[in-house]
């Protein structure tokens, strides 16, 4: 019997590819095999969002020994993915993930798959103001691991799915299957949760599984309170070719006035930008030539913007009591020569945060529990955390005999990951605040905050490994 892993949307008296594992088959549906729209079918789990989060979490799954043998529905709106080509140019969408998340993929089966394609270790990261020079450096020197390791977006979703693809017979992915309406066990008073698709398809499960993002139908349905800020800045993106060839290990970032900057290592001679700022800002970045917008990214690092003279003052001062000079800590980063054709994109930037994350018959990960500002590269390593947090709970429940809905285990899954991601969207959203703005007292006390930091090894410390996973 042949395991169909990817179905697409069948129809009457058409013949359809359908792909499977290793191979494709071809299959005619008559009139009497029509899948029909009032018939439910039933899986254990069902996850809504075939994205890096909603995908993480069916592999992880099924590797999972005390719920390999639940039966996982993934439902995915846009066509299958079409893999990824180490032989192309690198993408625009990268994630710096750290150790926590290197871990959720080796227990996955996929992180060897990802360093023998192409993986970038960050040994350094640099971070100072441009509004009084106060600066901080992260070495990997100070920790057993790399900073962290820059991955693009479309190698970690390509190595997901085929792990999926090979090695997860209980998990059905379903592409072009975008979710219409969602019914919980709360409203219905059924034991189930049901989904049914724009085709009309309908399905059932113990649980339902929300990772479709920002706009997530699932959150909806479970009406929690959502609190939610549109910071009026857009995220700019590119792939950038260095003037020159080195050890580019380093991560940059610089707080403007209009946002901060960053630069992140892919190889000796290429590197990732994220470029927040205004809207117009961002647009215009758009618009200009490469050589424009390479003269205008060079400028956004090396610039001499004004600077508080308070913050100035106070900064020498601390620095003299420490013995430190800041001029002889601060490296430069390396110069921009060109940015790679078509590679500049941008999309929007804001807050949001669900005030739970669980109902009974329901759960949230990834952006559909919280978005964050990408200031800190946190936000795809709070949703891998939350798939570990999710299959941990769900594991102990059945093995103690639970149900995959039930409150019990699902309370233990939202109060590790609240834990785990309040302080850190808090302090995310905290940093955004006092840095889109010049006003001397702000930055004074934002100055001092991130010099002492950088000279007290124990505060140091504990923002590293809360950083790191």
């Amino acid at each position: 019997m042949i395991l169909i892993k990817n179905l697409r949307n069948f129809k009457p008296n058409r013949i359809q590819t359908v792909v499977t594992r290793n191979l494709s088959v071809t299959v005619r549906l008559n009139e009497n095999q029509s899948s029909s729209h009032t018939a439910t079918e039933h899986y254990d789990i069902i996850i809504g969002g075939g994205g890096l989060v909603g995908t993480a979490l069916a592999a992880a799954l099924s590797k999972n020994k005390t719920l390999a043998d639940k039966k996982v529905l993934l439902l995915e709106g846009a066509p299958p993915f079409k893999g990824f080509d180490v032989s192309k140019p690198y993408g625009n969408r990268v994630s710096a993930i750290n150790k926590k998340t290197i871990a959720l993929f080796e227990s996955i089966g996929i992180w060897e798959r990802m360093t023998n394609a192409r993986v970038k270790p960050v040994k350094q990261m640099q971070v100072w103001d441009a509004n009084s020079d106060a600066l901080i450096n992260f070495q990997h020197e100070h920790f057993a691991d790399d900073v962290a390791c820059i991955v693009e977006n479309d190698l970690m979703l390509d190595s997901i799915y085929n792990q999926l693809n090979e090695n997860a017979p209980n998990v059905m992915v379903r592409n072009l299957s975008r979710i219409a309406d969602v019914k919980l066990p709360s409203k219905t008073g059924k034991s189930c949760s049901e989904v049914t698709l724009q085709g009309g398809e309908k399905f059932s499960c113990e649980l339902l599984v929300g990772a479709d993002g920002a706009n997530s139908l699932v959150r909806k349905e479970m009406d929690v309170d959502v609190f939610s800020m549109d910071y009026k800045r857009m995220g700019l993106v590119a792939t950038l070719e260095l003037s020159e060839s080195g050890d580019n290990s380093v991560a940059w970032q610089r707080f403007i006035p209009t946002g901060p900057v960053a630069l992140l290592p892919l190889t000796d001679k290429l590197s990732s930008l994220v470029w927040s700022t205004t809207v117009p800002h961002a647009k215009e970045l758009l618009s200009m030539s490469p050589e424009q917008f390479v003269d205008a990214l060079n400028e956004a690092f090396c610039k001499e913007f004004p600077k508080s003279d308070v913050a100035v003052k106070a900064l020498d001062v601390l620095n003299s009591m420490l013995g430190q000079n800041t001029n002889t800590l601060r490296q430069y980063p390396p110069r921009v020569a060109g940015v790679m054709d078509k590679s500049r994109a941008t999309f929007p930037l804001g807050f949001l945060h669900a005030s739970s994350y669980v109902r009974p018959g329901a759960a949230l990960i990834g952006d559909a529990a919280h978005r964050v500002h990408p200031l800190a590269g946190q936000g795809v390593n709070l949703g891998f955390s939350d798939v570990s947090f999710l299959v941990e709970a769900l594991a102990e429940g059945v093995y103690s005999g639970a149900k995959l809905g039930d409150m019990q285990y699902l309370t233990k899954y939202e109060q590790r990951a609240l834990t785990k991601n309040v302080p850190i969207i808090v302090g995310i959203h905290g940093l955004h605040t006092l840095y889109t703005t010049t006003f001397s007292p702000v930055v004074l006390l934002r100055s001092l905050g991130l010099q002492l930091t950088n000279n007290l090894p124990q505060i140091k410390d504990i923002f590293m490994k809360r950083a790191m996973g």
